[in-house]
């Protein structure tokens, strides 16, 4: 028998957390796919092009907000059980509101695990391929900026008729190190190549040290050296990191392996620590949310609203969402260590579950 009410747990909760994925992509699908069909009304494509692209961004948003539908999700599954009397029945044989607790919080924990390593990769996949598709069709793309393998890379127009490409070997805070720099015609023409031991770019105007320009003058290359030279981008440092604080189509088993190759070729370490530990946190912020909802929905046996329940629990969920927000925000300001921000909501609502779950277990 024991066996059958942990089936019936298991997959009744499941059913219900997949019931609310399915009704949030279905919201999310309506929601982006106008933002779509306005980004590519102008352009010669098919219906089928905004479609796509749609239908690979929503999961991503899904994954973010996921610790909101388990809790929406446990809510719903605890009220249905506990007002059609199942919630009774279970107590009768054995089942204690601890035990169903514990039954569906390690659920999520796993279910956080299983997004981790299984979803995410995919997820990660879709996103890439939705930003290199979205790249193609792009009106604006006179100024790019990418890491690879090799580094930094930079394009931007400086002109009509100047062309500017960047290549750096590493970003180190405010310095570009060993700065390549190649200034091309309308044609594509190289002008001049511009080589650089270190280049600082906290500001637009760039300070470039030990510096050897190289002229074409009547098909040969002068060199003029400089130890110090300047030149006016339209990037600074805080502008070239603010555009990788995307790490949507960075895995998290990418940056868990990769991390100090990542750092290498000039990621920020502050935000790599952030995403990471957000990752790491995910699936015990699950867990908690499913506490939270067993705190609020197995209090008594009782039929109750269950629109005020859910209302009250709605407030409960975005007042977390506020104060995860608030301790990441004050993480990245460093008023308090990083790490400890993305983990002391997590912590925060383990201590007010902790002590909801036994009090629930005296019921």
């Amino acid at each position: 028998m024991n066996k059958i009410i942990t089936k019936y747990l298991l997959a009744n909760f499941l059913k219900s957390v997949f019931m609310w994925v399915i009704i949030f992509y279905c919201f999310g699908i309506i929601l982006s796919l106008f933002e779509e069909i306005e980004f590519f009304k102008n352009l010669d494509v098919s219906l089928y092009t905004p479609l796509l692209l749609t239908s690979i961004s929503v999961p991503g948003i899904i994954i973010k907000i996921l610790p909101f539908i388990i809790f929406i999700s446990s809510m719903w599954f605890m009220i249905k059980i506990r007002n059609n009397k199942d919630l009774l029945t279970m107590k009768v044989f054995g089942y204690s509101n601890i035990k169903i607790f514990f039954i569906l919080a390690f659920t999520s924990l796993f279910l956080g695990f299983f997004v981790l390593f299984i979803i995410n990769p995919v997820i990660s996949s879709m996103s890439k391929y939705y930003e290199n598709t979205k790249s193609k069709y792009a009106r604006d793309i006179d100024h790019l900026v990418t890491f690879n393998k090799n580094g930094l890379w930079i394009k931007e127009n400086i002109d009509t008729n100047k062309t500017r490409i960047i290549t750096a070997n590493k970003m180190d805070g405010n310095n570009l190190l060993k700065v390549t720099i190649f200034h091309l015609d309308k044609d594509f023409k190289l002008i001049e190549k511009i080589l650089s031991d270190k280049a600082n770019i906290e500001k637009n105007d760039w300070v470039l040290n030990d510096v050897n320009i190289f002229k074409i003058d009547q098909d040969f290359f002068n060199n003029i050296y400089y130890e110090e030279y300047s030149i006016k981008s339209n990037y600074d440092s805080e502008k070239i990191t603010s555009l990788f604080k995307n790490f949507d189509t960075l895995p998290f088993l990418d940056i868990l392996i990769n991390y100090k190759h990542l750092l290498n070729n000039g990621y920020n370490k502050k935000l790599l620590d952030e995403n990471l530990h957000s990752w790491l946190s995910f699936p015990f912020f699950l867990f908690m949310m499913t506490a939270i909802a067993a705190v609020l929905t197995m209090n008594t046996l009782k039929k109750s609203d269950n629109i005020k329940f859910i209302m009250v629990g709605i407030i409960l969920c975005i007042t977390v969402f506020y104060l995860k927000d608030l301790s990441l925000a004050l993480g990245q300001t460093d008023r308090i260590p990083l790490i400890l921000s993305v983990w002391s909501p997590v912590i925060a609502l383990g201590f007010f579950s902790f002590i909801g779950v036994l009090q629930i277990n005296e019921k």
